[in-house]
């Protein structure tokens, strides 16, 4: 039986040690880390590796199921791939056991918990950008792609689109929405 470690965290500046510590405390051999958002398992390699490497007997650890998924539906996906390879779910702050019926509905609303509080966060951002917009503090992105340039390079060196976008390093979609956008006004 092999306790495979799983410790992720969601941003760059963020540090996983303190997850490998825990894992490495609970006896795992193998830990696989990875900095990468927890509300979707598209793009997740170290997870999926953690997944695939999993032989019946063997345990998937983690620190907490919001470090594994923060929506129940994929939780419960990551759940049945375990469950179908003979293998169990273990967390070292949870009392998670993925035997049990009570164990089952135990992880089931953690992951309503996580979904819920990622949703919170969600819109507490929301709000805070619109609130900055009003105040007129939040503008968003400045434009990368100088209107004017794209004009005169249309206007008075007669490139179409294509040349344009080769020109100024950009995509041949973006020079159409400016042009659409000069054509407005």
């Amino acid at each position: 039986m092999t306790k495979i470690g799983y410790a992720r965290v969601s941003t760059t500046d963020q540090q996983t040690a303190l997850q490998v510590a825990a894992l490495r405390a609970a006896g795992c051999g193998v830990i696989l880390e990875e900095k990468a958002s927890g509300t979707t398992t598209a793009g997740r390699t170290e997870l999926a590796r953690a997944l695939e490497f999993l032989r019946p007997g063997d345990s998937l650890v983690v620190t907490r199921i919001d470090r594994l998924a923060r929506s129940i539906a994929d939780l419960q996906t990551i759940v049945g791939t375990i469950r179908d390879k003979g293998a169990a779910l273990a967390c070292t702050e949870q009392p998670v056991d993925t035997g049990t019926a009570a164990g089952k509905a135990f992880i089931d609303m953690l992951g309503v918990f996580a979904e819920f509080e990622t949703n919170l966060r969600r819109e507490r951002q929301l709000e805070g950008i619109a609130k900055a917009k009003a105040a007129g503090v939040y503008k968003g992105r400045r434009p990368s792609i100088d209107p004017a340039t794209v004009r005169r390079l249309r206007v008075e060196e007669k490139l179409g689109p294509t040349a344009i976008a080769q020109r100024l390093g950009i995509g041949r979609a973006s020079v159409y929405r400016v042009l659409a956008n000069i054509d407005r006004t």
